[in-house]
């Protein structure tokens, strides 16, 4: 992803090291004010599309997969944020059951920016590897952060997603995986689709590439990287209304 400011929360450690990165310290934060911006920068925004890179590879085949189909969103006309998510700065859920009655999370980090970015977004692709047949460690505690949306939904019966938007967001999931075998995103696609769903995002379209362990440079091959740039400028088209 050379020349793109990710604008990704990562600890200082890692920060330091990588300038391209925001780091911001999230012990000193105010949870309350930070949802208050967060919800407040994205209301002056257009048609928005949040990216998640699976994979801690920045120039991966993974993640130039996702660059492609980030950069048809854009000539769709979307805004794209990206977010690397093996170095953002959070845990796992802890089972607080803190999202039972409230709509955030009882964990104070990462994850407070981020849940904002959720309600209001129009499009999301993640691209990710397979990793023993399912969504890699962190990007699956990412996903089951997002508790804070199944018990508002399914629980509370009040929904975080503004009805107004439910009926346009669009998903596009990429996968990639090193073996050739049955059902290598069997695991990974019923992850991500019950992820669509709590978040209210409509199961859209997807790009499942296999035997990587032969592939090795995902550049070889141009047809698909040209693949993944349709795929991502059909989901900007669709959530912007063009189409």
């Amino acid at each position: 992803m050379d020349g793109e400011l990710y604008m990704t929360l990562v600890p200082a450690s890692i920060a330091k090291s990588k300038p391209g990165y925001l780091h911001l310290p999230f012990q000193a934060a105010n949870t309350g004010q930070m949802l208050r911006d967060s919800q407040t920068d994205l209301s002056l925004m257009g048609c928005q599309i949040v990216a998640l890179l699976g994979s801690p590879l920045k120039n991966g085949n993974t993640a130039k997969l996702l660059d492609r189909a980030v950069q048809g969103a854009k000539d769709a006309g979307c805004e794209v944020e990206t977010i690397v998510v093996p170095f953002l700065d959070f845990e796992a859920c802890m089972e607080m059951f803190f999202c039972v009655d409230h709509e955030i999370c009882g964990m104070e980090d990462a994850m407070v920016q981020i849940y904002p970015k959720f309600r209001s977004l129009d499009g999301i692709i993640v691209a990710t590897p397979v990793m023993t047949m399912g969504i890699p460690g962190k990007l699956k505690s990412f996903m089951d952060r997002f508790q804070v949306f199944y018990m508002a939904k399914y629980v509370r019966k009040q929904p975080l997603v503004p009805k107004e938007l439910k009926a346009h967001r669009r998903g596009l999931y990429i996968g990639i995986s090193g073996m050739k075998v049955p059902d290598v995103f069997e695991g990974s696609k019923r992850s991500m689709k019950t992820f669509f769903d709590i978040i209210d995002v409509s199961y859209g379209n997807e790009l499942l590439i296999n035997d990587m362990d032969n592939i090795r440079d995902i550049g070889t091959k141009p047809e698909l990287l040209e693949e993944a740039y349709r795929k991502g400028l059909d989901l900007g088209k669709a959530v912007a209304g063009k189409e």
